[in-house]
């Protein structure tokens, strides 16, 4: 959430930083603005709303900055104060001469503030992020030096944060730093671009350098100079960034979404590139350093994780309990952060993060990792923060996703979480070899039979536009797919604000059912393997409720046309592999209703892609 760009160069800066912003839109937002240095001063131009409103308000100020080549902007997921333009960023101090800009939450600017108020500064704003404003400006009156000033405030700060300052006195200087939030220093001939994430320098340049925690950098035109928080000159370390600018193009496509969705079956390809090469030989996980000693002596596995990784986790506990023997407790990161860290040396923990940045997770296998337990990293972001605190890593190579809502880089981590099970089954030796075989063979025809679900859409077009009417929607499931039912449930919420829920289909009797009748659709994801018939059962009862019935299902069984309305037929598939089929008409249902009913697909309200706050 939040999204942070700068520019220091010779090119015309307010374009570059609005087309940055752009590029950050999935992040989530709700206010926009920038500030340009020109000659005598440095102007802020703000707005609420989307970035159409601030190019608005941009074209009636044209001649104040079109000469101007340095500048910072920012697009504001509101979290201290409300979406105005007095909460919008860049923040300033009282004198107007220091700008910034800032990604994350300072945990303490409440006695920041009160300290500050005393000093004689005036606060405009309810953002935490004017204190960092008046704090930094009070040091620069005590050292004359703007990065002396960022280093000094920094000490004094408590929180997360991606900050750009600016300040009069410097004609083309920016000065950047961070701490437990993302950002990056794009790398051209004669200019800098900075960024909370790749997608806002892509089309400039393939060269960046990662800030590392408490590192800052200075940045003209013509140099940067990095230090650490006690002002030693640090090493930079350039790399090269792994984006095209193609991926952020919709390619045809009415949403990116729709996109994504579309790109699963290649996704599924890129994870079983150089990782399965046939049904016989063994799994390659090659940053994955999990040995059969380092097995033996684990005693549990956590799996930490948040929204749609949390469901993805929960078939990976599934999977690792049931190939490998290993307890496996999964948890919401936001919860685990705030007990007690139960976990030693002899506890495998799993973070799962899309972005990487997830600020629970992060937290979370921090705490982990002091107790000296090995982290584990699924994550479709090998260049993020999380994956530096890894002692093991499985990048997912879902590549960029703009959408919101998850779905390539949720298919991309149950890949992760069926190579790692299988990874560690060989190394312990805990499976079948026949079954082992058998589950790699389906894993390998799985794209074939997404691109099926894909290629005959109409009735789950039919069905989304048959219940798009609704208010309420419930999925149900069983065994490995109940939490294919939750996020199923999920992705519906997200896009269409249907009051959609997932349910374990055994516990309906157990509350839930005292809400059906013949206005909720009851949506049943059978897929053939254990529980079949004890699904095919609970779906009687929610029939006998007069519920409305729909069935997801592998099955060609004749007497499911009595049961259900509705019926969505998909390939026929391995029990242990049915999630991943299974999602996909349940990704769509969701996309086709959002479409019907009017929906910001790509961009739900209140929603950020990346959540970098606690």
């Amino acid at each position: 959430m939040c999204g942070i760009v700068g520019y220091v160069g010779f090119r015309s800066v307010a374009d570059i930083l609005v087309d940055g912003l752009e590029q950050l839109e999935y992040r989530g937002y709700d206010s926009a603005g920038i500030a340009v240095k020109c000659d005598s001063d440095i102007k802020i131009y703000k707005s609420i709303g989307k970035l159409k409103n601030l190019r608005e308000e941009l074209k009636n100020h044209v001649g104040e900055f079109e000469k101007s080549t340095t500048g910072i902007g920012h697009i504001r997921w509101a979290t201290h104060g409300a979406p105005t333009v007095i909460n919008a960023h860049p923040h300033t101090c009282n004198c107007g001469n220091l700008v910034v800009v800032h990604n994350g939450i300072i945990e303490n600017y409440k006695e920041l503030k009160i300290e500050l108020e005393k000093q004689g500064c005036k606060f405009k704003s309810q953002t935490d992020t004017e204190a960092v404003a008046h704090l930094v400006a009070l040091k620069y009156k005590q050292a004359k030096n703007l990065t002396e000033a960022v280093r000094l405030a920094t000490k004094e700060i408590q929180g997360a944060y991606a900050l750009c300052v600016m300040h009069n006195d410097y004609k083309n200087t920016v000065v950047v730093t961070k701490r437990n939030a993302p950002l990056l220093v794009g790398i051209g001939e004669g200019e800098f671009l900075i960024a909370s994430d790749v997608p806002a320098i892509i089309k400039y340049t393939k060269k960046a350098m990662y800030l590392n925690d408490n590192q800052i950098a200075t940045i003209t035109p013509n140099s940067m100079k990095l230090i650490d928080k006690d002002g030693i000159e640090q090493v930079q370390k350039i790399e090269v960034l792994p984006w095209e600018p193609v991926a952020l193009s919709k390619m045809g496509y009415k949403h990116f979404m729709l996109k994504e969705i579309h790109e699963q079956p290649d996704v599924v390809r890129n994870n079983l590139s150089g990782k399965l090469h046939s049904a016989t030989e063994p799994v390659v996980l090659n940053e994955v350093k999990l040995d059969k000693e380092t097995l033996k002596k684990l005693n549990r596995i956590q799996i930490i994780a948040c929204g749609t990784s949390l469901h993805a986790a929960m078939i990976g506990k599934y999977l690792i309990e049931t190939f490998c023997g290993i307890a496996v407790d999964v948890e919401a990161s936001s919860e685990y952060i705030y007990r007690r860290t139960v976990t030693d040396e002899n506890t495998l923990v799993i973070g799962v993060s899309q972005s990487g940045e997830t600020a629970d997770t992060l937290t979370a296998i921090k705490q982990a990792k002091a107790r000296g337990s090995h982290i584990l990293i699924i994550t479709n972001r090998p260049d993020s923060s999380m994956a530096r605190e890894a002692d093991s890593l499985v990048p997912v190579n879902a590549g960029i996703e703009v959408s919101v809502a998850a779905t390539k880089s949720y298919i991309a981590q149950l890949m992760a979480f069926y190579l790692l099970a299988l990874y560690m089954a060989e190394v312990k030796g805990s499976l079948d070899n026949s079954l082992v075989q058998s589950v790699k063979n389906e894993l390998m025809l799985l794209p074939q039979k997404i691109e099926q679900v894909l290629a005959n859409t109409e009735d789950i077009q039919k069905c989304a536009r048959k219940y798009s009417g609704t208010k309420d929607f419930i999925y149900v499931a069983r065994g490995i797919n109940f939490p294919t039912a939750l996020e199923g449930a999920l992705k519906l919420k997200e896009i269409s604000y249907i009051n959609a829920t997932g349910y374990a289909a055994g516990e309906l009797k157990h509350g839930p059912i005292a809400m059906l009748d013949d206005t909720m659709p009851v949506l049943s994801i059978l897929m053939k393997g254990s529980i079949y018939e004890k699904l095919l059962s609970n779906s009687e009862e929610a029939k006998a409720r007069n519920a409305r019935m729909i069935a997801l299902t592998n099955s060609t069984d004749e007497k499911l046309n009595d049961l259900f309305e509705t019926i969505i037929r998909v390939p026929d598939v391995q029990e242990f592999l049915s999630p991943i089929i299974a999602v996909i008409p349940l990704q769509l249902i969701a996309y086709y209703i959002a479409e019907f009913l009017g929906k910001d697909v790509d961009q739900p309200r209140n929603l950020a892609k990346s959540v970098t706050v606690e």
